[in-house]
């Protein structure tokens, strides 16, 4: 089997009409056992800023707090919070500095430009190639049910309500479909001037 797969956990991003959603599932697993029901895959990284991460749990802890190591020094050096776009290029270049020995990780932003609102988008592989995304991009055991989930549900400009229920669905239907992810769902709508946290109650076998 592959390292990636050893812990479990589905994230998934999408976009909507100046705002931006993000969620995971809750799972925490060795293969098929489970573990805990509360281990948390989404890490806030600015007032609009979040950052997803999938792959072997040890290394999701390391790179949430290496990554906000790094974001602290750039705050305290630039006296301004990071743009998702620049944090991207952060996310990316850490990852290459470990290409020879990667963390098993695979990284997702999602945030909103402070200026713009416009939402933005990006995803990477172990090395930290970016691939920025302009509808919804997905990492995890339940990325290609996810997708199918995405591809079918997603549409241009939602408004914040409608994304959350885009989101929720796409995300509880996939990993209904994938023994390593589900348990619980959390899932983060970001809007311009607010944050809204909501947990999904989903089957719990």
């Amino acid at each position: 089997m592959s390292i990636m797969s050893y812990n479990g956990g589905s994230v998934v991003a999408m976009a909507g009409k100046n705002c931006v959603a993000i969620a995971s599932d809750k799972r925490f697993g060795i293969q098929y056992s489970t573990v805990s029901m509360e281990f948390p895959k989404i890490f806030e990284m600015g007032p609009q800023l979040y950052l997803g991460l999938a792959g072997l749990a040890t290394d999701v802890q390391t790179v949430s707090q290496r990554l906000r190591f790094r974001l602290n020094l750039y705050e305290l050096q630039e006296n301004r919070h990071i743009k998702p776009k620049t944090f991207s290029s952060m996310v990316s270049n850490l990852l290459y500095e470990k290409r020879f020995g990667p963390y098993f990780i695979e990284p997702i932003i999602a945030g909103l430009d402070p200026k713009t609102s416009e939402p933005f988008i990006s995803v990477m592989d172990l090395i930290g190639q970016p691939c920025i995304s302009k509808d919804f991009a997905v990492i995890g055991t339940a990325n290609e049910q996810l997708y199918g989930m995405c591809e079918t549900l997603w549409q241009p400009d939602l408004e914040p309500s409608d994304l959350f229920e885009t989101i929720s669905q796409a995300l509880m239907n996939a990993f209904d479909r994938d023994s390593y992810s589900g348990w619980g769902a959390v899932v983060y709508v970001i809007e311009k001037d607010k944050v809204t946290v909501r947990e999904l109650k989903t089957r719990m076998d």
